[in-house]
């Protein structure tokens, strides 16, 4: 990690009841003594979109570049990110093959444009194994969308 950058701890994690069905997000953000939780919900969409959007709202939080060790229990982030996925399919047009596309170009290139404004290791952690934080992540994400009122997860409805 750079050391002239602040460095933060993102604790991300995605649930959905059913998949697709109605699903939330719930992010940690820890710095020094300063911890922050967010979360939402949406009415339908996918575990894998949750996942991405925790992502996204964790990174979009922070204030200005930073140095973040991001936690996930998603292989699908961790791997599309770490093994250079996500950049092939964008440059790809979307595309994982001539035949089939790429899901969630919406969130994946939202996530993409945000990593780039920080210096981020996108780190797997097991989920549902006693991890705290996950285990926090997790938790807000149930009760999340478990609310009324959640929003429409546009991307998703125009996706199918």
């Amino acid at each position: 990690m750079n050391d002239s950058l602040k460095e933060v701890t993102i604790y991300t994690d995605g649930a959905c009841s059913g998949n697709p069905g109605p699903g939330g997000y719930g992010v940690v953000l820890m710095s020094g003594p300063h911890r922050k939780e967010l979360s939402g919900g949406y009415q339908l969409t996918t575990n894998n979109r949750m996942e991405l959007i925790a992502a996204i709202i964790g990174l979009e939080a922070l204030k200005f570049p930073c140095a973040v060790n991001l936690y996930t229990d998603s292989r699908y982030i961790v791997d599309a990110m770490n093994k250079g996925w996500a950049k092939k399919w964008q440059k790809n047009n979307w595309k994982r093959s001539q035949k089939e596309s790429a899901k969630n170009p919406d969130l994946w290139e939202r996530l993409l444009a945000i990593s780039e404004q920080h210096q981020v290791q996108f780190l797997w952690v097991k989920g549902h194994s006693g991890d705290e934080e996950n285990e926090c992540c997790d938790r807000l994400a149930v009760k999340a969308y478990k609310q009324p009122d959640l929003l429409p997860d546009l991307g998703y409805s125009q996706e199918n």
